[in-house]
């Protein structure tokens, strides 16, 4: 699941979905946008209801996390409430392989934003680029045999469908599945595309679930179960 967008008033409690999702589940996945505005405040409402949660948590942040500058304050405070934040390390829990970052925009296939132009656009790439290396990494450090990638941005544009065509590229990058795709990856989870579709395939034939709390799912329920 992703994009709760926790804020510091008017948010319900998770207390009773992360106790249910306990037991259906054996793992909890965040997708990131765990905040509004990435304010500790926000960060410590939520990090209270996951204490509900009898399972092994594993997350990564969205841009949303991001927006106040006190990411490493909301970083701290989800660690110290169990949860495995992957910023482009690797985690196995229960046979396996967890690895995960936030990602980036920039745009897909032959549409792709290259490196070219002004320092703006350059900066852009260049943090497009590392956050594929960050995942790479990750992936390396993978020694399970099934393997599941968490992100927050999206590695193709089918789970994007439902968006606005126009604003895609600031949705996530085919650089994600390039790189996803040179290792044997069970499944793959996102969020960001709150009006996107549930699910599709990278080039190489992973399957990817955009898992936004706001998408439809099999399960009918704000998460979704997927087994591998």
């Amino acid at each position: 699941m992703g994009d709760l967008h926790i804020r510091e008033h008017g948010s319900p409690s998770y207390k009773d979905l992360f106790s249910e999702i306990s037991q259906a589940a054996d793992i909890l996945v965040l997708a990131g946008d765990l905040t509004d505005l990435g304010k500790p405040k926000e960060a410590e409402l939520l990090a209270t209801d996951l204490r509900s949660c009898s399972i092994p948590i594993v997350a990564v942040l969205g841009n949303h996390d991001y927006e106040c500058g006190h990411v490493d304050e909301v970083k701290e405070i989800f660690e110290e409430a169990g949860v495995q934040l992957l910023e482009g390390q690797a985690v196995e829990i229960n046979g396996v392989g967890f690895a995960g970052v936030k990602g980036f925009a920039g745009g897909f296939g032959r549409y792709m934003l290259g490196s070219f132009g002004e320092p703006a656009i350059k900066a852009m790439v260049a943090e497009s680029v590392d956050e594929t290396m960050r995942l790479e990494n990750a992936l390396r450090q993978v020694r399970s045999e099934r393997a599941m990638v968490v992100l927050h941005y999206a590695p193709i544009p089918e789970t994007l469908a439902g968006e606005p065509p126009e604003i895609f590229p600031f949705l996530g990058s085919s650089r994600l599945a390039e790189t996803i795709d040179r290792f044997p990856v069970s499944a793959v989870v996102h969020g960001h595309a709150h009006r996107g579709t549930y699910e599709g395939r990278t080039p190489g034939g992973a399957p990817v679930y955009n898992v936004a709390a706001h998408i439809e799912k099999p399960t009918g329920k704000p998460y979704a179960l997927l087994e591998l």
